[in-house]
């Protein structure tokens, strides 16, 4: 697949909720994947398929998603980025909250072996 290819159907997967077949799909084994802030255990970034998947699952069971949207994708030769908006409540604490997020990717071999996410909330 080409990196528009991969772009077109990563924003089609996240526009219907399936982020974790994104990740199955279109994801290389050896991901590298930076968050704007450290996770749970501190951590900016996590490394490898299994890893990433640990993030989304741990996301998906601290947040209620309230609505998503997806823009994009804005394709540069090897990279692509995408914008996310979500409005979620972090379940811990109750707190509702609206993100603003863009993800960057890079692409080699057919695959996502890069992400990389920039937001504000």
């Amino acid at each position: 697949m080409t990196t528009q290819e991969i772009a077109n159907e990563l924003v089609s997967l996240c526009s219907k909720g399936k982020f974790m077949e994104a990740v199955q799909a279109l994801y290389s084994p050896d991901i590298v994947s930076v968050e704007a802030a450290p996770g749970p255990d501190g951590a900016r970034e996590v490394k490898g398929i299994d890893a990433v998947r640990g993030k989304g699952v741990w996301w998906m069971e601290n947040h209620e998603i309230h609505n998503t949207s997806v823009e994009g994708p804005l394709v540069a030769a090897s990279h692509f980025c995408v914008r996310f908006k979500l409005d979620v409540t972090f379940k811990p604490t109750g707190k509702r909250m609206e993100m603003d997020e863009l993800g960057i990717y890079e692409v080699k071999g057919g695959k996502i072996v890069r992400e990389e996410f920039f937001y504000s909330m």
